[in-house]
């Protein structure tokens, strides 16, 4: 008879020691769900504050524009391909892949534009602001269409910038002169 009071006992402290560690642990993950973010902070959902934090995941992960894939920092790259640029007419005289790749999140990215550019007539200026939505200190009024603050794909860029261009093979093709160029430093 003592046995069973005593299983039954050690059973019932056990229960409820494991719902209270299971109920600090739910507890120190915060509140679930939409506006759990303004909850974790303490703001009521009406108060109509905003919070700095993204709910969309994707924009967690932080794109480093330093990094490359293999040698050297995109810095170093970026100045061995300035005279290789310039003597291939994509790039003025005084200008440097720095300055140009800028507003760019990936180098390759860039030197796609810059050979679309150069291939299709395009001015480069207008087609940076088009790919990356930022808009630099350059003169983009000559720009056909908007140059808002969305960034677009070089292919939709190339045609609202020139519609009769093939802006699928243009962009095409750049993108893999910009893989080439790349693969040339050994990057």
């Amino acid at each position: 008879m003592k046995k069973p009071f005593l299983a039954l006992a050690v059973l019932i402290v056990s229960g409820c020691f494991l719902l209270t560690v299971g109920a600090e642990r739910a507890g120190a993950q915060g509140p679930a769900g939409a506006g759990a973010s303004g909850a974790a902070q303490g703001s009521s959902g009406s108060s109509g504050s905003k919070s700095s934090h993204s709910l969309n995941p994707i924009k967690w992960v932080k794109k480093d524009k330093n990094s490359t894939d293999s040698n050297g920092s995109r810095s170093d790259i970026e100045k061995k391909l300035t005279p290789k640029l310039q003597a291939q007419g994509l790039l003025a005289a005084d200008a440097n892949a720095t300055d140009a790749c800028a507003p760019f999140t990936a180098l390759n990215e860039c030197l796609a534009a810059l050979h679309a550019s150069h291939n299709l007539g395009l001015e480069f200026n207008c087609l940076r602001a088009k790919v990356t939505g930022v808009q630099t200190n350059a003169d983009l009024s000559g720009c056909k269409g908007s140059v808002g603050d969305k960034a677009q794909n070089l292919n939709k860029a190339i045609h609202e910038l020139n519609p009769s261009a093939d802006a699928k093979g243009g962009a095409k093709n750049a993108e893999q002169q910009a893989k080439d160029d790349l693969k040339d430093l050994g990057a």
